[in-house]
């Protein structure tokens, strides 16, 4: 009796770990783009301010793990609104904020809209980057999650992976911010923005 009680411990503790795994995998996925995105916040900062680093992937990671919350919560009510739409909100947000950007870099400094800075610019950006993650919160569904508290381990480790990302791409973007701050990373953010934002679409409507 005591050997099939083992296996049976053995391939819980097995299983556990590879839903772990499978969901720590997921929100490295999910937070590809806040990674990104941080990266030209720090580039656009060029310098180490840690209140606005940490107040920046605070906010990623909170839309991050908040999105698939909504998802799951609306899935009875408007799964067939979010898997239509949030694609084309994020690229449309996304593409706003890379256009202006872009003018922004051809702009006097004082003039410029894009400044990570401020909540405005933070907000928009974290938003963004997680609309996407809407449908995460549908498959949740389909996955088995059926209560609340079942969701509190994904959603801690969505928005953990994607606070910790942020700050590091953060860190990475300061770096290469103050090599390359003559070369306009305004425009080169703007660029990578828009393209983050046909990915989304790209990925929605034909993959």
């Amino acid at each position: 009796m005591e050997i099939p009680f083992l296996f049976s411990q053995i391939f819980s503790t097995f299983a556990a770990m590879m839903d772990f795994i499978d969901l720590l995998l997921l929100a490295i996925a999910l937070a590809m783009d806040c990674f990104t995105v941080s990266m030209v916040s720090g580039a656009i900062l060029r310098k180490t301010e840690w209140k606005v680093i940490l107040w920046i992937a605070f906010l990623f990671g909170f839309f991050q793990a908040l999105m698939p919350l909504l998802g799951w919560l609306g899935t009875t009510y408007v799964q067939q609104y979010i898997e239509a739409y949030d694609h084309w909100i994020a690229f449309g947000l996304l593409a706003f904020i890379g256009i202006r950007m872009i003018r922004d870099s051809f702009m006097p400094e004082e003039e410029r809209f894009f400044n990570p800075r401020k909540l405005r610019t933070q907000i928009l950006l974290a938003i963004a980057t997680s609309i996407d993650a809407l449908a995460v919160g549908i498959s949740f569904v389909c996955t088995g999650y059926q209560t609340l508290r079942s969701l509190t381990q994904p959603l801690w480790i969505i928005g953990i992976v994607s606070f910790l990302f942020s700050i590091v791409g953060n860190l990475l973007g300061i770096r290469f911010g103050k090599v390359t701050h003559r070369l306009k990373p305004e425009l080169l953010g703007g660029i990578i923005l828009i393209a983050i934002g046909c990915k989304i679409l790209y990925t929605h409507l034909f993959g």
